[in-house]
């Protein structure tokens, strides 16, 4: 997790002297995908690198995501919580960080740096199709207005891309303007097929089978000799210097107290006994707080449940988690060995290795335990505080599980397994509501409910976003291709391709 920030305020301030020199403010005048790439001269390639890492944090604090999978609540304004309408752009992404990304790799500045950007670009764009469905992907940066890919293909186009990067790495060109690794091109590897294993993982209702083409791709990555994240040390997060650039949790709190930690995330790590609550949560005091806001409440109950309480609810992440300078982890060690024990228990592994599921997962859950300094839950990695939990009844991966009320065996099945694995990765995930949402919606685990108060037509959690005025004001064509691949047209309650 210890990763130096070079001097990101530097490399920034040279990308803002260059946006300025070359005409960069035009973007405001299209937003949305139809940016030119080549409309510039020659830009700081490192200046580029720097701006677009230092945003790759808000990905991994999507409080939107984080509400309907309920590790939220919101305090004051409850209407996302409720359903209201998620109708949002993603234009600014892509002639922001993507444009800055394709532009490195038009420069061709070498291997390594049109690597990294490659691994950063596949990142994002996985982001935005899992939020939205079909988006521009083949045809967007290229300076006309795009079509939008189907999400099946824009995943295998994700997942090639991966591959491509990590043997595109060669042992001489060097990665400028590097916040995460410092330019460490093996860390970059490991991110790479990390993520492909976590993609691959992600289309499991679609090709489920051992031979099918999601395990396929998840072998591959997990055989490849770059290897793949299994130390917190290699973790893929984001430091923050403070200042200019602060932890976005620290940036969520710095004046405001709209979200906390809900209830419905609280109960099931007390049910659990997890000793990661402890750093799941901070109170007013910045001490450890377990008591969780309840989720999707009126406004009314919601103002007045926290002017009862209002020194003693879970903020997200306890204070020394989200201090100015803390860390984003964006893909953790922990995440990966539990995609493994998934794919262990799914046979997709076989016969790569001889490790079985439990051990992926015991490995897992000790790794995230490690990661929010609550000792070990095993002893796998060496007993510690909380040595017994995965001995635990709603831990153990046989007996009942009682979050997708399967009935108690005298060993686990398959499906109790899944879920198992299924649970602790949420938990694992928390706080980042763009992968927790989507490991809701692909599993169904926890079995978490809709606000009783819900304002959207159908009562139910939103399913993914709905497409933003840009897209329908200056994309038409595209808009409408998108809105075709979907049941019901665009609207929350539709699934997108591998949810279905």
């Amino acid at each position: 997790m210890t990763k130096k920030l070079i001097n990101i305020r530097n490399a920034a301030a040279a990308l803002l002297l260059f946006a300025a020199s070359t005409g960069c403010d035009k973007i405001k005048d299209f937003g949305t995908t139809n940016v030119n790439p080549a409309a510039t001269t020659t830009p700081i390639v490192g200046a580029l690198l720097t701006n677009a890492e230092s945003g790759m944090g808000g990905f991994a604090a999507n409080t939107l995501g984080g509400l309907y999978c309920q590790y939220f609540s919101e305090t004051q304004y409850t209407d996302a919580s409720l359903y209201s309408s998620n109708q949002a752009n993603f234009s600014g992404t892509y002639s922001g960080t993507l444009y800055d990304l394709q532009n490195i790799i038009l420069q061709n500045p070498g291997n390594n740096m049109i690597a990294v950007s490659r691994i950063l670009k596949a990142y994002i764009y996985s982001s935005i199709t899992d939020r939205w469905n079909d988006i521009p992907y083949s045809q967007a940066l290229q300076g006309f207005v795009p079509g939008y890919d189907k999400q099946v293909d824009i995943y295998k186009g994700l997942l090639t891309e991966l591959k491509e990067s990590v043997a595109q790495f060669d042992g001489a060109s060097s990665i400028s303007g590097d916040i995460i690794f410092s330019g460490d091109a093996a860390k970059w590897k490991k991110t790479a097929n990390s993520l492909r294993m976590i993609l691959a993982l992600r289309l499991s209702k679609k090709y489920p089978g051992a031979a099918d083409y999601a395990a396929t791709e998840f072998k591959d990555a997990f055989g490849n000799a770059s290897g793949h994240i299994t130390s917190n040390a290699d973790n893929f997060s984001l430091v923050y210097p403070g200042g200019t650039f602060k932890n976005p949790w620290f940036a969520t709190y710095d004046g405001r107290k709209d979200y906390a930690e809900s209830k419905t995330f609280t109960d099931l790590t007390a049910g659990l006994g997890d000793a990661r609550a402890n750093a799941f949560g901070g109170n007013s005091a910045a001490a450890s707080s377990t008591q969780g806001f309840p989720y999707g409440l009126l406004r009314s109950d919601a103002v007045s449940f926290e002017g009862t309480n209002s020194n003693s609810w879970a903020r997200i992440l306890k204070a020394s988690f989200r201090a100015e300078t803390s860390p984003v982890a964006i893909i953790s060690a922990s995440q990966v060995a539990l995609a493994k024990a998934e794919a262990a228990e799914r046979g997709w592994l076989a016969p790569l290795t001889t490790t079985d599921a439990e051990a992926f997962y015991k490995a897992g859950i000790d790794l995230s335990f490690e990661q929010w300094g609550a000792g070990s839950a095993s002893g796998y990695y060496g007993v510690g505080a909380a040595a017994n939990y995965t001995t635990g009844a709603g831990v153990a991966v046989i007996g009942t599980n009682s979050y997708n009320s399967i009935p108690a065996t005298s060993s686990a099945t398959t499906a109790s397994k899944l879920d198992r694995i299924a649970l602790q990765r949420y938990v694992a995930t928390y706080p980042d509501g763009t992968q927790g949402w989507a490991e809701w919606r692909r599993t169904g685990i926890p079995n978490v409910k809709p606000t009783a108060f819900a304002t959207n037509s159908s009562k139910q959690i939103p399913l993914r976003m709905v497409y933003g005025q840009s897209e329908y004001s200056l994309n038409p064509a595209g808009v409408a291709q998108g809105a075709a691949s979907l049941t019901g047209g665009d609207i929350m309650d539709a699934k997108v391709w591998w949810h279905q």
